[in-house]
């Protein structure tokens, strides 16, 4: 602490805390609006700095060893009731702004002491200057994909290891800013702090990357879940198209047989027998015409595709479907999920058949529409140990597709869901919005 007089400590404690607000809010997603959140940081930053000053004129001595800290924490709480992130998150973007705090203060004050003779202006402006460069830095390289990172620490990231780096962090940064060290300038003492920053920063550094890398590890294996399910809605696509041909060639022919015999009827003038031939051909057609699930075609077939292959395992199928033709939802996405819950009710009811234990396999789906809510339900035996982590069934007992697929449009369109085992029944619930939700919320600062 290079001292002075009060006003340059309160200018000091201001210049710090606004720094430290822009690192924050580069990296962070307000709860409120822009103005309210420059409004609510700015009255804070005026406020702690004025019990700053007030401490520094009241008790110096203490004040130099405990205001940085006694700042920062303050700025902790607020800022993790201002935030509106996740967790984990919260917690890793607080460390790493503790940590370029810890380098705009200490190297403010080690550049004015090396350089300018302990000048109490050079001090504030190369803090400014710091500050300035770390948010550039940081809108550069860490914001675009700051995002990204937390939700990968939140997914992947177990307790320890969160709590075991951040406190690793804080330990290192506590050291570099120990007042005991800032007493006496020694070439010693530079390399303890270069030293430290350095590990520090190297730290914060392999944490980012490490999570950031298994993240996208993880989202690669979505992608290719994804194609996976995309590869088998082609199948059932290929099927019904395959069908059609072969419906197509056997009316032409059957057309050709029928009108012979039509025509021999009419040559003969049996025309009894000509009405009896017709009725029995028109009772032959009925029976023959499509199932129709839904008025919703999109939906239909894929509905249509998964019931003729559920039926040919020897599997139960009831369907209770009540959706409009056209739905302001993204047939796509409802596709999506109904391909997905069919495809891994009819996995798992296979998987009990190779494990005869007497029950009965079924499938049981419901889909309706209720004002701008989409409800989906689909109940399947399923195997007994079947098992759920995080609340979500385990990879081996759904064939390793879907469930993320579902989640994440599910959670696109603001819904809630939750898998559960009833004693050998697998139950899949879903409520969602027929509209994706807005994620074009304003941006602090």
């Amino acid at each position: 602490m290079l001292g002075g007089p009060v006003y340059i400590a309160f200018i000091r404690y201001l210049i710090s805390l606004i720094g430290v607000v822009l690192i924050f809010s580069r990296i962070g997603e307000s709860r409120f609006g822009r103005k309210k959140t420059i409004l609510c940081y700015g009255c804070f930053c005026v406020a702690v700095s004025a019990l700053a000053c007030i401490w520094y004129v009241a008790d110096r001595e203490s004040c130099v060893r405990m205001v940085a800290f006694s700042m920062y924490l303050c700025f902790s709480v607020f800022a993790f009731w201002m935030d509106r992130d996740l967790v984990c998150l919260k917690f890793y973007k607080l460390t790493l702004v503790f940590y370029l705090m810890a380098i705009f203060v200490i190297g403010g004050v080690e550049i004015s002491v090396l350089f300018f003779h302990r000048n109490l202006w050079a001090d504030i402006i190369a803090r400014i200057l710091m500050i300035a460069l770390f948010v550039l830095l940081i809108n550069k390289y860490v914001r675009p994909s700051i995002q990204g990172f937390g939700r990968y620490v939140e997914q992947e990231a177990d307790t320890f290891s969160v709590v075991s780096m951040i406190l690793c962090i804080l330990l290192g940064i506590g050291y570099i800013m120990n007042p005991v060290l800032n007493r006496e300038m020694t070439p010693h003492r530079m390399y303890q702090l270069l030293i430290n920053f350095l590990l520090t920063g190297t730290l914060q550094l392999l944490v980012f990357r490490f999570y950031l890398h298994i993240g996208k590890e993880k989202e690669y294996e979505r992608e290719k879940q994804l194609i996976q399910m995309n590869y088998r809605l082609l199948e059932r696509q290929l099927e019904l198209l395959e069908e059609s041909v072969e419906s197509g060639k056997r009316i032409r022919h059957d057309a050709r047989h029928h009108n012979a015999v039509i025509a021999e009827y009419a040559r003969r003038g049996q025309q009894e027998e000509l009405l009896q031939y017709l009725r029995v051909y028109e009772e032959e057609i009925e029976q023959n015409i499509p199932e129709i699930i839904c008025a919703n075609s999109a939906v239909n077939n894929i509905l249509v595709a998964y019931t003729r292959k559920a039926r040919n395992e020897g599997i139960e199928v009831t369907l209770d479907v009540e959706i409009g033709k056209n739905l302001a939802f993204p047939g796509i996405d409802l596709v999506a999920i109904l391909a997905n819950a069919y495809e891994n009710a009819i996995y798992a009811c296979m998987e009990v058949k190779k494990h005869p234990d007497g029950r009965e396999c079924f499938i049981h789906l419901t889909l309706k529409q209720k004002k701008n809510k989409i409800i989906i339900s689909c109940r399947n035996t399923c195997r007994m140990e079947t098992q759920l982590k995080d609340g979500q069934p385990k990879a081996e007992f759904t064939g390793g597709v879907g469930v993320s697929s579902i989640i994440r449009t599910a959670e696109k369109y603001d819904g809630e869901y939750d898998f559960k085992n009833d004693k050998g029944v697998f139950v899949f619930r879903l409520i969602m919005n027929m509209e994706a939700k807005d994620d074009s919320s304003d941006r602090a600062l």
